[in-house]
């Protein structure tokens, strides 16, 4: 969906709304994180994403690969930047937009900030190209030229006047030649000065510049990194804001916790003189941002921040998809991955719309989200079957923050059922996944709900953990005085155990709103979780290598992954509340 299109909606609801800017990290192990913290964000319910290119184009092509994930597995409506620059400086700046263009076109982006951008490193000004552009405007016309209407396009503005140019009439007078060549929304470099902007922001319009203009917001992260940033921008820095951050500029937690509050003053007082939309410059760092949203009060509509119980997807092939197994719960990426050859993806039902097979883990590889030293300084060095399940109840208590299945905490849904997850732990059944009993939440319930309003959401009991053979059987036993409940077991070498009579999917969640057929968006499905798996044993073998060959840990974690079976159990009398934890006593 277009940005302008998004603005609009916000605007007409009448609410505020956020967007935020991220930059590509240099390593790889950079990436992977700002991967999770983007999933994260998506939580915080900003409008859209941004994602910039280095100076002079350096990372133009990590910029559309980060823009296309963030679209395809975490939601985000993703903005590419597309700058004047090419990192080379050889005449061959044409080309290199039209390659940015058409790659942003083919992954479904179809919003760009067109911007002159900064020269490349070593280059002290900009200098224009013979064979190229010389200004955002000419980028602006020559997107609408090839591409019309497909592109929503932003555009940069500076309120205390460009970097290299400090007459505000002269970049007045540019801004609106932005506009008239074909801009949709704007976002301003960043300030602190609040007043100086809602002149400025006045003066725009008077000068006829109608379209969206979103403030620039930069949150004070530490005192050094602010003071280089406002000195190569030439931003002023209020009276107020410099005398209070001097006492404390040693004093690094100190002026993040200032730089929060400092934020939250700016966006109420411009909030007060009728600003609603806010674009926040993260730097990638999450908790600032989280922080600056809560002291505002801003919460996005269930029905913006969770449409479904899981994050759709923005990519364009699909758009429909509103069907998923529940098994990738905790590890989405790797299922847009494993099933990105599919011709079709399910809709309204999970049945024979989707592609029979699921693409191979070799071909994008399993890993920890942790590096070798933070795991090991979480999980140790086990040495018994007892000393696993105790991180595993660590887990749900709070007391580690990841596991190899999950990278984050807790949902607050499992709060309702945390201590029991941690007593079938420590009785010897590893939990990797879970869901409970919900029956008819308004779909406006702040922990179950989702999907659009005045519905009500439902969800069935759901189990999924690691156990021993010998606890397979007893459990089995039990099983067979539930008539309610039933399950699947595999193990490592592919054995399946089930008292289900069909491989058809089971629906674990579903919701009833107005004026549609029932929703079913997450299922139980054999060929699913025999694709799952794979990967869920993999990811036992990627703990174990963490250790020498030799070790007690290493050889005790291969036994439990060559071993154990992988079960999930759903119970379907989504009216006992607990009584899937029945069969564990």
């Amino acid at each position: 969906m277009k940005v302008s299109t998004k603005i609009a909606k916000a605007e007409a609801e009448g609410r505020c709304f956020w967007s935020f800017e991220y930059f590509p990290p240099k390593t790889e192990i950079g990436v992977n994180n700002l991967y999770d913290r983007m999933e994260r964000m998506y939580a915080l319910g900003p409008e859209f994403v941004d994602v910039t290119w280095g100076a002079g184009g350096s990372t133009s092509d990590l910029t559309i690969q980060i823009c296309t994930t963030a679209q395809a597995a975490y939601g985000l409506e993703s903005v590419s930047l597309c700058s004047l620059r090419d990192r080379t400086c050889t005449n061959m700046p044409r080309e290199k937009i039209d390659y940015a263009l058409s790659e942003a076109k083919a992954a479904g982006i179809q919003n760009i900030l067109a911007l002159r951008g900064d020269p490349p490193k070593g280059q002290g000004t900009w200098t224009a190209i013979d064979t190229g552009f010389s200004y955002a405007t000419d980028l602006v016309k020559y997107i609408r030229q090839q591409y019309g209407d497909y592109f929503c396009i932003g555009v940069a503005a500076y309120p205390e006047g460009h970097p290299d140019n400090a007459d505000l009439e002269a970049e007045m007078k540019h801004l609106k030649e932005k506009v008239d060549a074909g801009a949709d929304y704007i976002v301003t470099q960043l300030f602190y000065d609040c007043d100086m902007y809602l002149k400025w922001e006045k003066d725009c319009r008077a000068y006829g510049i109608h379209i969206p203009i979103l403030p620039g917001i930069m949150p004070i992260q530490a005192y050094g990194g602010f003071k280089r940033m406002t000195t190569l921008c030439k931003t002023a820095v209020p009276g107020k804001i410099t005398a209070e951050l001097e006492p404390i500029k040693e004093d690094d937690k100190a002026v993040k916790d200032y730089g929060v509050q400092c934020a939250i003053d700016m966006c109420n007082h411009l909030k007060a003189n009728g600003i609603r939309g806010f674009h926040f410059y993260t730097m990638n760092l999450e908790k600032s941002v989280r922080l600056i949203l809560e002291g505002l009060g801003f919460v996005a509509p269930i029905d913006v921040a969770k449409p479904l119980p899981w994050t759709p997807s923005l990519a364009k092939n699909r758009e429909k998809e509103n069907v998923r197994p529940i098994f990738w719960k905790n590890r989405t990426r790797s299922y847009i991955l494993r099933t990105e050859a599919w011709d079709d993806f399910p809709n309204g039902r999970w049945g024979d719309s989707r592609s029979p097979a699921y693409g191979e883990i070799d071909g994008y590889g399993v890993s920890l989200k942790s590096t070798a030293q933070e795991a090991l300084a979480m999980w140790g060095a086990p040495a018994k079957v007892e000393e696993i399940a105790q991180l595993f109840v660590k887990y749900c208590h709070n007391e580690l923050s990841s596991l190899p299945w999950s990278d984050t905490p807790l949902a607050p849904e499992s709060e309702a059922i945390r201590e029991r997850l941690a007593d079938i732990n420590a009785r010897g059944f590893l939990t990797i996944n879970s869901q409970p009993a919900v029956d008819g939440v308004p779909s406006s319930n702040p922990v179950f709900g989702w999907g659009p309003k005045n519905g009500f959401c439902y969800q069935k009991a759901y189990l999924e953990f690691f156990v021993s053979p010998e606890r397979l059987d007893k459990l089995v036993e039990k099983i067979t005085q539930h008539p309610f409940v039933t399950f699947f077991a595999v193990n490592k070498q592919g054995d399946l155990r089930t008292n289900t009579q069909s491989d058809g999917p089971n629906a674990v969640t579903w919701g009833v709103f107005p004026g549609q057929e029932i929703v079913q968006p997450t299922v139980v499905e054999a060929i699913s979780f025999m694709a799952w798996k794979d990967e869920a044993y993999e990811l036992w073998n990627k703990w174990a290598e963490l250790y020498p060959q030799d070790s007690a840990s290493r050889k005790l974690i291969e036994s439990v992954n060559d071993t154990w079976y992988l079960v999930n159990v759903v119970d379907n009398n989504f009216k006992d509340e607990f009584g899937i934890y029945e069969i564990f006593q």
